[in-house]
């Protein structure tokens, strides 16, 4: 029963932890287009010449560049744990084996 219930603690912590957030703004679109859309800015980004650009407009590409990878890794999904939530997904294994 102790089995049981270290079970059924793990599941009700670790929970609330796994999922994938959602866009703050979610593309009205479809999100394979949307995700093709930011592929190819990406590919246009990184086919420019970045030497004739001045300062404040590389920092603006590297904070464009950033945002449209996080956009990118919401629309894939995917499950996210925490770290707690791995430590104590091992521990359990670990007791219960």
């Amino acid at each position: 029963t102790l089995k049981t219930f270290l079970f059924a603690a793990m599941l009700a912590i670790t929970y609330p932890s796994v999922g994938a957030s959602t866009p703050s703004n979610p593309p009205i679109e479809n999100p394979e287009v949307y995700a093709t859309r930011l592929k190819s800015r990406l590919d246009e980004i990184k086919a420019m010449d970045v030497k004739k650009l001045s300062r404040e407009e590389k920092k603006a590409l590297r904070g464009e560049v950033r945002m449209i990878k996080k956009e990118l890794k919401v629309i894939s999904g995917g499950v996210y744990l925490s770290v707690g939530a791995l430590l104590l997904i091992i521990l359990l294994i670990i007791l219960l084996a």
